[in-house]
């Protein structure tokens, strides 16, 4: 089969949907498939306006221009999208879309003038933007169009449902859940890491630190925990960068968490995975997360996570089980007092998730992907 997957962001740009576009598409390679993607994403060394690389296996076409900032975007990309499409006659179009994504939905575009099977995954929560997007699809006649349409958890995919008013299914994000797994072989219980005495609580909370995900109500709520609780019972690293760092850190200071909160900045995956080995909760204070791969992947690697309802999170956290699913900032707040003094809790769910695997792995990914595009496939032939 041939596969041409549309992306505004990709690889060596870092995210999300970067990394998942970017791993989707080079197992698929692996599979046999031809695969291609398509993205205003610049190259490491610039390589830009139609500019074909064979990375992994992938034929990446990037499509970009510089532009300020490095947006991922190009003036003439509906042109050059709609050329290389004509060029690579794929079987599928992959979509993979988010609230704002220019270059995607040009790619959607070309892909219905071209008559070409359709298929588009929402990267993304649409709240706030439901009533917008549906009076849109109605004016434009998407709603009617003839596409496969995915999110990646199930409160995504309902937003989604409510937009265009068709059958959503889910393709979920995807990881290689043995690698992460190797970590919680690796650790102890909570409880006797350091011998008979009980160590403080070692937080950790991985995420761009960009208003959306939330870092600075994050130390908030940690900072009222230490309050409830003695002296070095908490501990908090936050792994990850973005334009709220310098707000982030003077939120540190202001509350006198110096001795609290570590911020570690960006770290490389297995960096990360090292950092895993030595906590034991993973919180995520993000309201509006379609999914949360970061969180999958303390998931896998043993942690307790805590979650806000209502998120993506729910399709591989069970409360009580594999982490602590909260209403809001206070109720994490509590959690953490909770799982700080009693131990046994905290212990058992460790427990479970380092015996019991998340069931996002690549093999499910895979197989709900090529059912999206049997189903565009199907759409397409009417």
């Amino acid at each position: 089969m041939i596969v041409a997957h549309v992306s505004d962001c990709y690889p060596p740009r870092t995210g999300g949907i970067e990394s998942q576009v970017g791993d989707l598409a080079a197992r698929q390679a692996a599979a046999g498939h031809e695969v291609h993607v398509l993205t205003a994403t610049l190259g490491e060394g610039g390589e830009r306006g139609g500019v074909v690389d064979l990375e992994r296996g992938v034929h990446v076409h990037r499509l970009g221009a510089r532009m300020p900032f490095s947006l991922p975007v190009n003036p003439v990309e509906g042109r050059l999208i709609d050329a290389a499409l004509r060029e690579v006659r794929p079987d599928v179009v992959h979509v993979h879309a988010g609230v704002l994504s220019p270059f995607a939905f040009d790619g959607a575009r070309a892909a219905r003038r071209l008559a070409l099977p359709l298929a588009i995954t929402w990267h993304c929560m649409l709240d706030g933007v439901v009533p917008v997007l549906r009076a849109g699809a109605r004016a434009s006649g998407w709603r009617d169009a003839r596409a496969a349409l995915s999110a990646v958890s199930g409160v995504a995919a309902a937003r989604v449902a409510d937009v265009f008013g068709a059958d959503v299914s889910v393709v979920p994000n995807g990881l290689d859940l043995a690698r992460w797994a190797d970590v919680a072989a690796g650790t102890r219980s909570a409880v006797t890491r350091t011998g008979h005495a009980v160590p403080p609580l070692r937080l950790v909370a991985t995420m761009r630190l960009a208003p959306r995900k939330r870092a600075v109500p994050l130390v908030d709520l940690v900072a009222r925990a230490t309050q409830r609780l003695p002296a070095g019972a908490v501990r908090l690293d936050v792994i990850g960068d973005g334009p709220d760092r310098g707000r982030v850190a003077a939120r540190v200071e202001l509350l006198g968490l110096g001795d609290v909160v570590t911020l570690r900045g960006r770290l490389a995956r297995d960096d990360v995975r090292a950092a895993y080995a030595d906590a034991d909760v993973f919180l995520a204070p993000a309201e509006l997360e379609a999914f949360g791969i970061a969180a999958l992947e303390a998931r896998a690697a043993g942690l307790v996570v805590v979650a806000r309802r209502g998120t993506g999170i729910e399709e591989f956290v069970a409360d009580g089980t594999d982490g602590l699913l909260v209403a809001d900032d206070a109720a994490m707040s509590d959690a953490v007092v909770r799982l700080a003094r009693e131990r046994p809790v905290l212990d058992a769910m460790r427990t479970h998730n380092a015996a019991v695997l998340p069931d996002q792995g690549w093999d499910r990914v895979l197989r709900a992907a090529d059912a999206e595009y049997a189903r565009a496939r199907s759409l397409a032939r009417g």
